[in-house]
């Protein structure tokens, strides 16, 4: 059996958390993609932190409006971590629509736009289900609205979309 590095190995150990979990911890740029070690990246999410909803929402939208759709993802997938078993597919639907924003932002139209309707039509379940359709302020017709045109746009356009320009007002005004 060879020990030479394989194509993916960088000749590095594996990365871990102080728990000694595998976690990458390459920088990374506004939109989630990893790169070189020792490059200038953006400040990471932090992960695993519990939050009130409303704060969830608020943090999540100022990475949106940042450009920074993968880090609102990763705020939205705290909330469905940590919250209340009744509203995962809520939090998971945004998650869904935040990381279709992301593919969308670097060029992936086809993944991104699946995504997008993905996390519009999961959000959109849950509202039903519940018979909420303003959680925590957010307007989930409109979010919903403005996922289905967004993917809408990425199948006629098929060209990369710019992430502050089309980012989602999550609690209602005019979505990008």
């Amino acid at each position: 059996m060879s020990t030479a590095p394989g194509p993916y190995d960088s000749g590095r150990e594996r990365d871990r958390d102080e728990e000694g979990r595998a976690r990458n911890q390459r920088p990374r740029d506004g939109l989630g993609r990893p790169l070189p070690y020792g490059a200038d990246g953006v400040p990471r999410q932090p992960e695993g932190v519990v939050r009130a909803p409303e704060e969830s929402v608020t943090e999540a939208q100022a990475l949106l409006d940042a450009g920074r759709p993968f880090h609102a993802h990763e705020v939205f997938e705290d909330a469905w971590k940590s919250g209340p078993e009744t509203e995962r597919g809520l939090w998971k639907g945004l998650a869904q629509l935040a990381v279709g924003l992301t593919h969308s932002a670097r060029g992936n139209t086809t993944g991104g736009a699946r995504l997008l309707l993905r996390g519009a039509g999961a959000v959109s379940a849950w509202s039903a289900e519940c018979g909420q359709v303003r959680p925590y302020g957010m307007d989930v017709v409109e979010l919903v609205g403005w996922a289905e045109a967004l993917a809408g746009l990425l199948e006629r356009e098929g060209a990369a979309v710019d992430a502050v320009a089309h980012a989602p007002r999550l609690r209602g005004g005019s979505a990008g």
